[in-house]
């Protein structure tokens, strides 16, 4: 957004850093997703490696989240990098532990060292198609979710591994899903979860959503992290009363294993790429959803 012109502004109209803005809004840590060769190198390990340098440099924390692809990984594409594709499945895994490592060492160089790391994102139904599907070969998505978990426990034994999945409100996904994980060796320290509601259904929503991070924990002992949220910008009100709603949700789980929320992807305005679900107006300030990160 910055390198095609676009400007952030605070409240009262004055230009801002757009990371310094998200700070003096409540946001405490930045997601940055990593992947492996991207086309037009945003999203490298280049170019995470700056904007995490240039996160912790305002006080941020920082989690990494590997899609293990060239371009965006979620429920329906999770696609091998190009450089993976003709691999054999046990050079894959071995070329997944290599990425991992190689890019956590990059930030370690730089003097970053984050607090939690994604291995996947949105692995509903695992990831590095087709081999790593997991409602078709559980044993072999289990097997790469055990090669990134060791990865990043090797660089940095203090970050905690995420599996992220979408839908936190679908108590079912997780269960089948984490179960087959856990029934395969893999390993993880964070239940991730994706939640992203209608504006008539947002209430149900964090309802079942609290039930499945609950039974989440009694069944896997988990912390539990919202990874991603987001509800369409021109609904702000609405979204403001959902986003403390989830928050106080999160927080009120037993044995502080709430971890916090994360918005996906706040900054958006404009339809940012067609992008509709971001908490920015069309002059380029945050909406008043994003007062709920500094009303907990």
């Amino acid at each position: 957004m910055e390198h095609d012109g676009v400007k952030f502004y605070n409240m009262a109209g004055a230009q801002q850093d757009c990371i310094q803005l998200l700070k003096d809004k409540g946001i405490n840590s930045i997601r940055l997703r990593v992947w492996v060769n991207p086309t037009q190198g945003w999203c490298s390990p280049d170019d995470v490696t700056a904007q995490a340098v240039r996160a912790k440099n305002k006080g941020m924390r920082i989690m990494i989240d590997f899609h293990y692809s060239d371009t965006w990984a979620d429920p329906g594409h999770q696609y091998k990098p190009a450089v993976w594709a003709a691999l054999s499945f046990a050079d894959m895994i071995n070329a997944l532990a290599t990425h991992t490592k190689a890019v956590m060492n990059q930030l370690k160089l730089a003097g970053v060292t984050p607090e939690w790391v994604q291995v996947g994102n949105e692995t509903n139904d695992g990831m590095l198609w087709e081999e790593g599907r997991a409602s078709a070969h559980m044993a072999q998505y289990a097997a790469l979710v055990k090669a990134g978990y060791e990865a990043v426990k090797e660089v940095s034994s203090s970050s905690k591994v995420i599996v992220h999945i979408s839908n936190g409100a679908d108590n079912g996904l997780f269960r089948w899903n984490l179960d087959g994980l856990k029934n395969n060796g893999a390993k993880w320290d964070v239940i991730g979860m994706s939640l992203y509601p209608t504006v008539a259904g947002w209430q149900a929503a964090t309802t079942q959503c609290l039930a499945n991070m609950n039974d989440m924990i009694t069944r896997f002992g988990s912390e539990i992290m919202i990874s991603e949220v987001g509800m369409p910008a021109d609904q702000p009100a609405v979204c403001k009363a959902f986003l403390k709603d989830i928050i106080a949700k999160n927080k009120s789980l037993p044995g502080n294993k709430g971890l916090g929320v994360f918005y996906w992807e706040p900054e958006c305005h404009n339809n940012w790429q067609g992008y509709g679900l971001g908490a920015f107006d069309s002059s380029g300030k945050p909406t008043i959803a994003m007062d709920a990160f500094n009303e907990l």
